[in-house]
């Protein structure tokens, strides 16, 4: 909207399905017109789609410059920015004048130096609900244990935060954070004092959390190089259900993934109003004559950055933070290490 009513632009296209949309034969480029687009901050998910791999920067170049698109808008985390940037030194390579504008869009919020992208809140604020789901659970059993994965393949921002959200879990467990399952530092001995103390208790794991200990055989990669590992959540369901079997003690454990839920949810009032936002300051850039930079929040002040600089590597949680202090401070867990 900000392009058509604050700078006249008539011709707005979308690209579907990633990457691959700009020069797949099946894939159709899509006008975005006004009646299009007025509605689809009320909805989940992509109207355009999304997908992983299909980056090909020559044939990518080339579809710029056959639809003779001037202005290029890129929304994704950390991988699909370094293909913005092939893309950027591309053109730049072939002396044509088009901008590449980045938006920074992962619920990991795991993007380097920004303070949050859009759709972290959301995320977080659906997983509390998976979690009030779990507690309800645990504590409507005889020794219930309830059990939930969430997103955070590499940084466990949306556990963490979910955990203090919600103030019902007793145990958060995140890549960034080593734990054992045996002994008497391990996971299942704390377990076993929560159901006898309280009767009850609440599992919070992120996906990428534990994966020194799952089978590195099982280890595969996505269409966008990246490493799919083995489910931790079905992974630690199986081997907490063996332990209390050995024990020979009576539980139940009920486990939710929300995974999905969480990915397809409308975006709640904060991360419309951050959207919107950085937006409006990617086509101020773009119409500035930048190139080659992304929008993000940095110390609260919205600011261009250079691609370069935010796909240098991930965010991860810092253990030693006051936020992760908190974690320990509202769950009350010990180093399961």
């Amino acid at each position: 909207m900000a392009l058509k009513n604050l700078y006249g632009v008539e011709q707005i296209y979308g690209i579907p399905y990633g990457y691959k949309g700009f020069y797949e034969p099946d894939l159709e480029i899509r006008l975005l017109t006004e009646e299009f687009v007025s509605d689809i901050h009320h909805e989940g998910g992509s109207v355009l789609g999304s997908s992983r791999g299909g980056h090909n920067t020559k044939m990518i170049c080339d579809a710029i410059v056959d639809f003779e698109f001037n202005q290029v808008y890129i929304i994704g985390g950390d991988g699909t920015h370094r293909g913005a940037i092939k893309i950027y030194e591309e053109l730049k390579s072939r002396k044509l004048k088009a901008s590449i504008i980045g938006i920074p869009k992962t619920i990991d919020n795991d993007i380097a130096l920004i303070d949050r992208s859009f759709g972290f809140d959301t995320a977080v604020e659906e997983a509390q609900r998976a979690i009030d789901s779990a507690k309800t659970e645990a504590i409507s059993a005889f020794n219930g244990i309830g059990l939930v994965k969430l997103m955070g393949r590499h940084s466990g921002y949306i556990a963490m935060f979910s955990t203090l959200a919600s103030r019902d879990v007793d145990v958060c467990l995140i890549p960034e954070v080593k734990f054992v399952l045996e002994g008497p530092n391990g996971l299942f001995a704390y377990l076993e004092k929560l159901l006898h103390q309280k009767g009850h208790a609440v599992i919070v794991v992120a996906e990428g959390a534990g994966e020194e200990l799952l089978d590195q055989s099982q280890m595969t990669r996505d269409a966008s190089g990246n490493v799919k590992s083995q489910d931790v959540g079905l992974w630690l369901k199986d081997q907490i259900l063996n332990h209390f079997k050995t024990t020979k003690e009576d539980m139940t454990l009920k486990y939710i993934d929300p995974t999905y839920m969480i990915r397809t949810v409308a975006a709640n009032a904060s991360d419309n109003l951050y959207c919107g936002v950085l937006g409006q300051n990617a086509v101020h850039g773009a119409f500035a004559g930048l190139s080659g930079f992304t929008v993000g929040l940095i110390n609260t002040y919205y600011v261009y950055i250079p691609m370069g600089e935010i796909s240098v590597g991930r965010m991860k949680v810092d253990v030693h933070s006051r936020m992760w202090h908190r974690v320990i401070s509202t769950t009350r867990q010990p180093q399961l290490y």
